[in-house]
């Protein structure tokens, strides 16, 4: 049997080129196949392989002393869901555009946002009510099939554009607001909490342990409405049969929480559409130009 795991930890690592030989070598003697980034403040990883040879992977890995008590978190999958293994070293473990923001010591980020496991945000919720604002640290299209109930959803392609983002004066009004930021596993929201509370948000949350362990607390009774979308081939993932469509198909208008690249190669574009409507289909900027 397989799965998939996802994890991440902030740490100052001294010789970022070492880590990834070390991670390299560790997840081809595993046969793990997934997508590892390394920079000089730590580890943002995503891989799949049977159980056995994960639960060795996490073993080995947290025998590293600056990656102790990592949170690791499990979900459906396996090593086929990933074309291969990519393990690179980068600038940034999550690439913001923003390095100089981030200070990085053994304890983690420095600076960042209130960390509320999904009880404390469902606490939070209660004593405070319609305040709270839930912020999607996530790209826009992430969110169109899967979000918090009357999120925000800031108007970016890609985490790059975030700090720009940040800065337009319509957020202007709700920096005095108790804000809980959200990601897919958690990590997103360790530097856009920081970036936030340098632009003068006041009060900053982020949900430890992102939408995913949300989901596997609460599954789809809660606050939380869709499918998530998920950076491998699986392309989404859904926490229970109750999972409703949030979504509706380009062509069709089909409740449905499916993501297809346009069948232009030149353009690969990703559309929501749905199963009926899958086969060859372009997106609606290339439909436009096949029909003219």
């Amino acid at each position: 049997m397989q799965k998939i795991i996802l994890y991440y930890k902030f740490a100052p690592l001294a010789d970022p080129v070492a880590v990834r030989l070390w991670q390299r070598a560790l997840c081809e003697r595993l046969n793990l196949k997934g997508r590892i980034l390394i920079s000089k403040d730590g580890i943002n990883g995503t891989i799949g392989g049977d159980i056995a040879d994960l639960k060795q992977y996490v073993k080995e890995f947290e025998y590293y002393d600056a990656f102790k008590a990592t949170g690791f978190k499990w979900s459906d999958g396996g090593r086929e869901d990933f074309p291969k293994l990519v393990i690179r070293v980068r600038t940034e473990i999550v690439t913001f555009g923003a390095p100089d923001e981030l200070t990085v010591d053994a304890n983690g980020v420095v600076g960042g946002g209130i960390h509320l496991k999904p009880e404390a945000v469902h606490k939070l919720v209660a004593e405070r009510g319609d305040e709270v604002l839930f912020f999607d640290s996530r790209n826009a299209y992430e969110s169109t099939v899967g979000k918090f109930k009357n999120a925000i959803i800031p108007d970016v392609s890609n985490t790059r554009s975030f700090a720009t983002e940040l800065d337009d004066p319509k957020y202007d009004a709700i920096k005095d607001k108790p804000i809980v930021t959200y990601c897919t596993g958690g990590i997103r929201c360790e530097v856009l909490s920081v970036l936030m509370k340098n632009r003068g948000f006041k009060e900053v949350y982020q949900l430890d342990g992102g939408i995913v362990k949300y989901g596997e607390t609460y599954g789809d009774a809660g606050l939380w409405e869709g499918s998530l979308y998920v950076f491998d081939n699986r392309m989404g993932t859904k926490f229970s049969k109750q999972a409703v469509d949030i979504a509706a198909c380009i062509h069709c208008d089909t409740a449905t929480s499916n993501y297809e690249n346009c069948a232009d190669k030149a353009c690969d574009k990703l559309i929501v559409v749905c199963d009926s409507c899958a086969k060859d289909v372009l997106c609606a900027d290339c439909s436009i130009v096949a029909v003219s």
